[in-house]
């Protein structure tokens, strides 16, 4: 018996349909990356393991693919790791390759290996699939499409300012209004965790506090107190769990919280320039949140901290992120590089437009017209109309067998095509082509000039 066929869970397959709709996304995207002055480049799928470990947290790692080692190399395993239960040391000895678990630190790998070939501050955009060994749910995926733009080689905070109308400028391009771009800093969280007294559990205390809207606070603080992080710590940090009011009186209430850290001042005063200069320049349809509970637990962000969420009518999480990563390059040993960047959630985004029914309608994969085949003598009459069809654009086929008309009828409506172009002898004798409106019923003999300006 043969095999059932099936794919890896959480990967997919995509339709013409679906495959159409993510290009409109894509060049979207790409259109205002190339808008703001970014430049593409791509990486490999997959980088020296010690390339990726230990730059995404002990959750990150934990998620990153590895690939297994073959051949000879298979003799450097680790057994005696085995024999000791040390698994994750054993599985590090099985493999020195890993799949990409996104395009940020690729992206500093790059940099630092080719910073005699670039020119800073360097503007680079990047769309390719990353992929995470995470559990499949709605909106997250083993594999997927990440869109990245960064800057690196400047401290500026105009960076963020600008990344923050980039974010904007693509969802009103795809429609997609009421985003809510939220924005915190490193430096606060830093702060906070100096104040309350738990500065030596910084990452425990973001990681756990990036959990607020999934697990609430109870589980965040359950969370808390199991990594060591004291009740007394908690009670100084109560008030963060109902923090409220607009941006600008939310720095207020930080400058406050924060006023014994001089790290935590640097991130208000970082906040307050971004605020100040969004509320001078406004945004066209996104709303720009300061939330503090936003930590995203990767190890690698130093300042401000980006995370976008879908509209509150689509219950669909983040579908955007990024940050400020001073020190990244610093890993592959390029110092005093500044860095920050954004993310698209590509199939989030999709999922989001497909909810609020956002596509244009002139997003679809299949034909616009199908000329019917009425035999080879018609065929080479309609070839020479058919062809300059395709010239001015308009999706164009034709009907590759000599099939009785009910078939090629019922071809044209299973796709979707709006019109057929009949050609019969008659036709072709007379120099015209008869279009024929599937949807109304209504024909009109036609030139093939003619046939371009209906179509069109």
């Amino acid at each position: 018996m043969a095999q059932k066929p099936s794919i890896p869970k959480g990967t997919r397959d995509f339709s013409p349909n679906e495959v159409t709709k993510r290009q409109y996304i894509i060049a979207t995207i790409k259109k205002h990356f190339e808008h703001f002055g970014f430049q593409p480049i791509e990486t490999p799928s997959f980088e020296n393991l010690d390339t990726l470990m230990g730059k995404y947290g002990e959750e990150g790692d934990r998620l990153i693919f590895k690939i297994l080692n073959s051949g000879d190399k298979v003799k450097k395993a680790n057994i005696q790791a085995l024999e000791e239960n040390n698994l994750a040391l054993f599985s590090n000895s099985l493999s020195e390759k890993a799949l990409r678990y996104d395009l940020t630190v690729p992206f500093a790998r790059y940099v630092v290996q080719h910073q005699n070939e670039i020119d800073f501050p360097f503007r680079r955009y990047q769309i390719q699939p990353v992929w995470r060994a995470d559990n499949p749910q709605k909106g997250r995926f083993r594999e997927f499409y990440q869109c990245d733009a960064d800057v690196v080689g400047s401290k500026s905070l105009w960076q963020e300012v600008e990344l923050i109308q980039l974010y904007d400028a693509v969802f009103t391009d795809l429609k997609v209004e009421g985003v809510t771009i939220k924005v915190n800093n490193r430096k606060i969280l830093s702060g906070i965790a100096e104040v309350i007294g738990a500065k030596d559990k910084l990452i425990d205390f973001t990681v756990a506090l990036d959990k607020l809207d999934k697990i609430g606070e109870d589980g965040v603080k359950k969370e808390m107190l199991a990594k060591g992080i004291s009740e007394q710590a908690l009670e100084k940090v109560q008030p963060l769990f109902a923090f409220s009011g607009t941006f600008s009186e939310k720095i207020t209430q930080l400058s406050a919280l924060l006023e014994s850290s001089e790290e935590g001042r640097k991130g208000v005063e970082e906040l307050r320039f971004i605020c100040d200069a969004i509320d001078k320049i406004g945004l066209q349809s996104a709303v720009l949140n300061l939330d503090v509970t936003l930590a995203r637990g990767l190890n690698y962000y130093t300042g401000a901290i980006f995370e976008v969420a879908a509209p509150e009518t689509v219950k669909l999480g983040s579908i955007g992120g990024g940050g400020r990563y001073d020190d990244l390059t610093g890993i592959f040993g390029l110092k005093n590089v500044g860095g920050v960047g954004i993310s698209f959630g590509l199939d989030r985004i999709y999922l989001v437009l497909e909810e609020l029914n956002a596509f244009p309608e002139t997003v679809s994969s299949t034909s616009k017209v199908l000329f019917l085949n009425y035999g080879d003598d018609e065929i080479l009459y309609v070839l020479p109309a058919l062809k300059k069809l395709r010239e001015a654009g308009i999706k164009s086929e034709l009907y590759p067998d000599k099939a009785k008309m009910d078939k090629q009828y019922k071809y044209a409506d299973k796709k979707g095509i709006q019109y057929v172009v009949i050609a019969g002898e008659t036709e072709k004798n007379s120099n015209i082509f008869i279009l024929k409106n599937l949807v109304t019923g209504d024909q009109k003999q036609l030139t093939t000039e003619q046939l371009i300006s209906e179509l069109s």
